[in-house]
């Protein structure tokens, strides 16, 4: 694994720079979208699981599988895209939801997943969503369908990412100006699934009054 992340970060950023990635070295390099749903299917199939495929923010170099393993329909993670709408059932009580979030490169054909926990809370009459990821799988009820999920990876030609052995900075590289984006110093995650430091939580707000 090691020797396949050092040859995949030496091609895509030849300059060795955080933030200026070669465009030719990573065309049609990663996992496409086609392949993405297709793997999204598959595994709702072998996890027997509600998945939930996700494309990438621009500023992003994946996209993303989410593997409901707590929880139910409608889920959470589909609110904030306008997939689905709150539950007309909603009483007000918190929901928890816990998920296996799958990140399919688009840099090289390379995957890590995380386990992520998405609640929803109505506060002052507004629905609060909140995503709060996990630098790894760690809870016992996921790491089943977490093992499973792993060994289907090799059919599509993809190499699974611990994310606990890519959360240091990769050695010599300059890490451009992501310390005045972010802070601190990007790891090897940043440089091939998406910027944001791997357990930055995200919060969306829903106004329960326009519906």
């Amino acid at each position: 694994m090691f020797a396949e992340i050092e040859r995949a970060l030496v091609r895509l950023y030849p300059t060795r720079r955080w933030g200026a990635p070669d465009d030719m070295a990573r065309f049609e390099a990663g996992i496409c979208e086609h392949d993405g749903l297709a793997l999204a299917e598959e595994l709702a199939a072998e996890l027997d699981a509600v998945t939930y495929f996700r494309p990438g923010e621009a500023e992003e170099y994946c996209d993303y599988i989410y593997v409901l393993c707590i929880g139910r329909e409608p889920c959470l993670v589909q609110i904030p895209d306008g997939d689905v709408s709150v539950p007309e059932e909603f009483s007000g009580e918190p929901i928890r939801e816990q998920y296996l979030r799958v990140c399919l490169s688009h840099m090289a054909r390379m995957a890590g997943v995380q386990q992520t926990a998405i609640d929803m809370d109505c506060t002052g009459g507004d629905y609060v969503i909140r995503e709060q990821p996990r630098a790894g799988v760690y809870d016992a009820p996921l790491l089943g369908r977490f093992q499973r999920l792993v060994a289907l990876l090799p059919a599509y030609d993809i190499l699974h990412l611990d994310f606990g052995e890519i959360s240091t900075p990769p050695v010599d590289f300059d890490p451009g100006h992501y310390a005045d984006l972010y802070g601190g110093q990007p790891n090897t995650a940043n440089y091939l699934f998406y910027p944001q430091p791997a357990t930055m939580r995200s919060t969306c707000v829903i106004s329960a009054r326009a519906g």
